[in-house]
């Protein structure tokens, strides 16, 4: 049964109003929990050298779910994918509160594992929103949705000290305190899925491909992902967000250390993470809406320009605003980056193939990730910031190279 016009817009806007509450709701929790996480390793832990394990435990819950939900939302529908996975975030945090008060390295790792999971599935969220626009208000929404990050990068560390006062004053131990309204939020955020999230995204995506709006269907489930990632459109789409997740990791899991080194304050440190959170969310809608008037091509060519010149400054900046204008651009290159691909890789995907396909691609960006958090440090001691920010330029480059090699000015045009 079809939807009549105003249903239709009506269910778009409570579908990507209704995801961009739930992902605010769920970063806001993600972030309370993992702003202690370091702290808490190495309390439970005994010792610095495990301050990094449980987040290197949860980038691999991150990359292990993304093809599973994914899998699962093409069979069984994206709410209950979501859904799921915000239980699991749920489950993660309380497990993560109960770490606290056992005093369990262990645990805790489970936790982050959960929460990683939690994570994969949660990052579905911008390509659900998506598929139920036509191809022309795509870029939008996704920025738009990505937007919702800034809600849970400011409101999440804000909950850590009231949070930890009340654990404290209801006997519990302080750093349990995150965990537990971590759990409130995971839940709000599972239960307005379940209320708001209807029709079913999944179906109404349908409706634009029937109407001639998406990609053939082949066979009853689509294309093998072996056919999906053989295709140049996709493969550039990919390539965008693993570079641009990769560069940005590099330098900016670093710069900490970098600045430590240069003798700046932690106040310092605070000011330039805050220019590049601002620069990773803080312009998302903006950069949607810019994808949809200049094309996603030149604003994937935008994104790996900027990568290209915070890699250059990041290495000879010689002071704080200069290194924070680096860490800005850093991070408005990776959002310009994360965008223009997540859109391009919608645009390429029939509805049935789209959990999988965009779950395999999150799964690729969350090992970047770990590839980049994991290695810079060992680049950093053999060369300095001078060495990660040449590694981070010459992948750029490298990007720039094999997107030339894709035929990008000869692929079939995709606009916003």
């Amino acid at each position: 049964m079809q939807l009549a016009p105003i249903d239709l817009r009506s269910a778009q806007r409570r579908i990507t109003g209704t995801l961009f509450v739930t992902e605010s709701l769920f970063s806001a929790a993600f972030i309370a929990s993992i702003t202690l996480l370091s702290i808490n390793a190495v309390t439970l832990g005994g010792s610095d050298a495990l301050s990094g394990v449980p987040s290197t435990v949860q980038l691999v819950g991150r990359a292990s779910m993304a093809v599973p939900i994914g899998w699962l939302m093409d069979r069984a529908g994206r709410r209950p994918g979501l859904m799921l996975g915000y239980f699991v975030g749920a489950i993660a945090m309380l497990v993560g509160a109960f770490a606290i008060g056992w005093g369990s390295f262990w645990v805790l790792c489970l936790s982050s594992l959960l929460a990683g999971m939690a994570m994969g599935a949660s990052q579905q969220s911008r390509f659900i929103a998506s598929e139920v626009w036509s191809s022309q208000r795509r870029s939008r929404v996704i920025g738009f949705i990505v937007f919702a990050g800034t809600v849970g990068a400011i409101g999440g560390p804000l909950l850590v000290g009231p949070t930890s006062a009340l654990a404290t004053q209801n006997g519990l131990a302080a750093n349990a305190g995150p965990y537990l309204a971590a759990v409130l939020l995971a839940l709000s955020s599972m239960v307005l899925a379940f209320l708001l999230l209807r029709p079913e995204p999944l179906e109404l995506g349908r409706r634009f491909d029937a109407s001639g709006g998406g990609v053939a269907l082949v066979g009853d489930n689509g294309r093998s992902l072996r056919t999906i990632f053989s295709g140049r459109v996709v493969q550039l789409a990919v390539a965008t967000m693993v570079v641009g997740q990769l560069v940005m990791t590099l330098i900016m899991v670093i710069t900490p250390v970098h600045m430590h080194h240069q003798n700046h304050t932690n106040a310092d440190v605070s000011l330039v993470f805050m220019a590049h959170t601002i620069g990773m969310f803080g312009f998302a809608a903006v950069n949607g809406w810019l994808i949809d008037r200049l094309g996603i091509y030149p604003m994937i060519a935008f994104g790996a320009a900027l990568l290209l010149i915070s890699s250059v400054m990041a290495a000879i900046a010689a002071n704080l605003v200069a290194l924070a204008l680096a860490l800005f651009l850093l991070g408005l290159g990776w959002n310009f980056c994360f965008v223009a691909g997540s859109t391009l890789l919608t645009s390429a995907l029939h509805p049935r193939e789209r959990g999988r396909a965009q779950g395999t691609n999150d799964m690729l960006v969350a090992l970047s990730s770990g590839t980049g958090s994991l290695g810079t440090g060992a680049v950093f001691a053999a060369g300095g910031m001078v060495a990660v920010a040449s590694v981070g330029l010459a992948l750029t480059l490298l990007f720039v190279a094999v997107a030339a090699w894709l035929g990008l000015r000869q692929a079939a045009p995709v606009t916003g």
